[in-house]
């Protein structure tokens, strides 16, 4: 059965982009048909997956201008349907009735094609986060252990909660600490704290932490076939790791 998962956060810098490549790599790396879904405009995604941002994608199937299976690119990492910069002006554009499930019925075809639909979305609340939520089985929350990060939670799970209310399956599945060194007190402290509002959200924490690597980053610009070197790397042997721990294995 195809499971549809958001990557969100409104807060930058908390490796929101990596962990969706990271996901979606990784999960291909386990042998499962996987689509990534870039819906954030600067297209960050789309940009270390190698996908080539003058072909039609999210815009254009947003809007219907194209079918389906003509928003699908094959590069070398993986189908992905890639964004563009025509998608900052989505706030404005898209109006009318259902234009909060447009994502939802436009993803519908692909389910049966693909294990996982992994989905990016921009560092900011509007109608591209609502139209992931929307379509969303469930939702993993990034985030870094300061104390500024803990600010924008409340306002995305009154976003989240808003969407449940159409959409009844949409699970918070937990929140993955990226960039994390538990080396300080203040460190470990506030991932208590974030550990205490994930209760409050009827969520969890997960186990499994993210750690910091200027190399992963390096990897990713090279913007090519990334498994060999990529799950070299420390972080993304922390991402496959975590794979595990949201498909529910033991380690």
């Amino acid at each position: 059965m195809s499971k549809t998962i958001v990557i969100a956060n409104q807060k930058g810098g908390v490796s929101k982009t990596t962990t969706a490549h990271c996901m979606a790599t990784g999960l291909s790396h386990r042998k499962h048909k996987v689509l990534a879904v870039d819906t954030d405009p600067q297209g960050n995604l789309s940009y270390i997956m190698g996908a080539d941002s003058s072909k039609p994608g999210v815009y254009e199937l947003l809007n219907d201008k194209i079918l389906a299976p003509d928003a699908v690119q094959q590069v070398g990492q993986g189908p992905i349907i890639s964004s563009n910069t025509k998608l900052s002006n989505a706030n404005r554009e898209m109006t009318g009735r259902g234009v909060y499930k447009r994502l939802s019925g436009a993803l519908e075809p692909f389910k049966a094609v693909y294990d996982y639909i992994i989905i990016d979305t921009p560092p900011a609340m509007g109608i591209l986060v609502i139209n992931a939520l929307a379509a969303a089985d469930d939702v993993i929350i990034p985030m870094t252990a300061d104390a500024l990060a803990l600010q924008g939670l409340s306002q995305l799970y009154s976003t989240i909660k808003a969407v449940k209310q159409s959409n009844t399956e949409l699970n918070i599945a937990g929140i993955l600490l990226c960039r994390y060194s538990g080396r300080t007190v203040l460190a470990r402290e506030i991932k208590q704290l974030i550990a205490e509002r994930a209760g409050q959200m009827e969520t969890k924490l997960f186990n499994t932490t993210i750690r910091e690597s200027v190399g992963l980053k390096e990897i990713q610009a090279k913007t090519s076939n990334p498994y060999d070197a990529l799950f070299k790397s420390k972080p993304a042997n922390d991402y496959l790791s975590f794979i595990d721990e949201y498909l529910g294995k033991k380690g």
